[in-house]
């Protein structure tokens, strides 16, 4: 699943494509989107991964595997500054950050005791990788269930300072809502992982109802995280992203 090392910017390239796609087709899996035929059968440890492919019997699934690639193209130029995956018109919310490192990394992210964060050792970098998937699947599973009838979607937002204006990577449209987008019902700011290393920074978060969360690790969640998605792009630096605190 993982290059055998992490030592150059195309094996972490690989390495963050990877974990968006395992990260996906785990929320799809969990959240019974897709019938089993969508997914393959992969292997971490003692974690058992249902990845999303090619599906002709399934356009649903077909769309979500579209719009991953597109999100790479994304990847590899390096626009892409979050990945959004929207459950029922936002009342499940699945964020993906990512951050491209010019040089050799300053930062050394700290963490709690729900998160492990990587350092610049391969065998650092792919146990924070299986840290993160596993508090994937678990909050996968104590989320509360769906109704029948839902509505999925997804966006990208850019780095503008980078970013050509007419950019839209394959798969993608630009959108013409105006403003920004306001979380529905009572939200809870999850704290999933981020995954470092000296070319890349990965980071998911899911933001759903509290009503919808029944037993989550207390560690998980993220006191007063913002609930409003601006359309903007992130240029500025986010406060809440380097929010973890020093242990």
């Amino acid at each position: 699943l993982f290059p055998e090392s992490i030592t150059t910017e195309q094996q972490s390239l690989v390495l963050v494509k990877r974990l968006l796609a395992i990260s996906v087709s785990c929320i799809t899996y969990m959240r019974g989107l897709f019938p089993e035929s969508s997914y393959g059968t992969r292997y971490l440890d003692d974690l058992c991964l249902k990845i999303l492919r090619e599906d002709k019997s399934c356009l649903g699934s077909l769309q979500i595997v579209k719009w991953i690639q597109g999100c790479f193209d994304a990847l590899e130029k390096q626009y892409v500054s979050v990945f959004f995956h929207f459950l029922m018109e936002f009342t499940e919310m699945y964020q993906f950050k990512f951050k491209y490192k010019k040089k050799v990394p300053q930062m050394d992210i700290s963490s709690n005791q729900g998160e492990f964060v990587a350092g610049r050792c391969s065998k650092d970098v792919k146990q924070a990788s299986r840290l993160l998937l596993r508090t994937l699947y678990l909050l996968m599973q104590d989320l509360g269930p769906l109704p029948n009838d839902i509505t999925l979607s997804m966006k990208l937002l850019y780095y503008n300072d980078v970013t050509p204006k007419e950019y839209q990577p394959p798969g993608f449209k630009e959108d013409g809502s105006p403003g920004d987008l306001l979380f529905a019902g009572d939200p809870v700011n999850l704290k999933v992982g981020s995954v470092s290393t000296n070319f890349h920074f990965m980071k998911v978060r899911v933001t759903t109802e509290k009503k919808r969360v029944r037993k989550t690790d207390s560690n998980l969640i993220q006191k007063n995280g913002p609930t409003e998605i601006s359309h903007q792009g992130l240029d500025c630096e986010e406060e809440e992203e380097e929010e973890t605190t020093k242990v």
